[in-house]
């Protein structure tokens, strides 16, 4: 039986700051964990500095002050146990979905059977079945982002980063890409930060969400998720979610409104 079975971190984050220049502050003083095993989920205003803190846990860029321990040790820089599932494709164009999903397996030095089995049991496991010799540019925009999410899961990460992976999508796809991350998370129970722009997709996939404010960027706060497990639609009719969801308009909705108000002090279209 193939099993996909990472072994979950536990990410910190201390005090961190990030400027790229005067008036360029993008953070300021983040502090927050992602617990072992947990589906954390990450919301806040455009512009507040979400992908800056992608990146910085990912170890592409690094922190001006603070620290980010993975399982308490420093983060220097990208490694295979923390993996980014990004907004746009990152699909290799030139390799077929079934290379893609077997490269990093392969550049790892793993077991090429064992890798094959892994492949084709997470192919079946969403629905690419059938698709293994397409190219990225063959498939539809929901199938693509089914793809990134195999090929960083077959490495079986301690920590799965993703940055918004469903916006653009439509409705319905949307709504299937989170079916497929419910049941493949609650399958594996890794470590999963997952930043969102929608609060109904953040409360229905999240076990705990963290808000931030407006940039440069700090938690504001932390709400629990205390839904049941396994996650299915009709959660999001009950009188909990609901109540959740409330909490975390009022959230969102003070720091929206600064956002408007830091737009129109710099002189910019607010509803551009």
């Amino acid at each position: 039986m193939v099993v996909i079975k990472a072994e979950a971190g536990e990410m910190e984050i201390k005090e961190v700051y990030k400027s790229f220049g005067p008036g360029k502050e993008a953070l300021e003083d983040v502090t927050f964990k992602l617990e072992r095993g947990k589906f954390t989920v990450l919301c806040g205003p455009s512009g507040c500095g979400k992908t800056t803190l992608i990146n910085l846990l990912a170890g592409y860029i690094r922190p001006d002050h603070g620290e980010i321990l993975l399982d308490g040790k420093p983060v220097k820089g990208p490694g295979w146990d923390r993996l980014v599932v990004f907004q746009e494709t990152a699909l290799f164009p030139w390799k077929t979905i079934w290379d893609n999903t077997m490269f990093g397996p392969m550049v790892q030095g793993k077991d090429k059977k064992e890798a094959e089995e892994k492949t084709q049991y997470l192919i079946d496991k969403v629905a690419l079945t059938g698709f293994e010799k397409k190219f990225s540019y063959q498939l539809s925009g929901g199938m693509q982002r089914r793809a990134e999410l195999i090929r960083a899961l077959i490495n079986e990460p301690r920590v799965m980063l993703m940055d918004e992976p469903f916006r653009g999508l439509d409705a319905m796809t949307r709504e299937l890409m989170q079916e497929y991350i419910i049941k493949l998370y609650e399958e594996t129970k890794m470590t999963i930060l997952f930043i969102t722009a929608e609060l109904e997709e953040a409360i229905f996939l999240g076990d705990i969400a963290y808000f931030m404010t407006v940039r440069p960027g700090t938690i504001k706060k932390r709400m629990d998720i205390n839904l049941p497990r396994p996650r299915i639609f009709k959660h999001i009719a009950t009188p909990e979610y609901l109540e959740l969801e409330k909490r975390a308009l009022q959230i969102v909705d003070e720091e929206a409104v600064k956002a408007f108000s830091q737009l129109r002090k710099v002189g910019a279209n607010p509803a551009a």
